[in-house]
């Protein structure tokens, strides 16, 4: 599983986020968790597989808001308790 955290400049609101996550779902079905922050500038998610950064960007750049970045790095889920 990889986790993938990408800048986004644009977003201002909780609306934003929401937007962003949808774009995210759409491009990439398999998606296990998304979840954005307008305060940080960031959205990040889950999937099995990692993410094509092109595709990514694209539809971000369609819906108005601006991809800044993206990283991607493999994710374990911790154990209960964190361990």
């Amino acid at each position: 599983m990889y986790k993938t955290t990408v800048k986004i400049g644009g977003m201002a609101c909780g609306m934003c986020e929401s937007h962003i996550n949808d774009v995210i779902r759409k491009t990439f079905p398999n998606v296990k968790k998304v979840s954005s922050s307008h305060k940080k500038g960031i959205a990040t998610f889950l999937t099995d597989e990692e993410v094509n950064d092109d595709r990514l960007e694209k539809a971000i750049e369609e819906t108005g808001y601006h991809f800044q970045g993206i990283t991607c790095e493999p994710y374990v889920k911790k154990g209960l308790f964190g361990r």
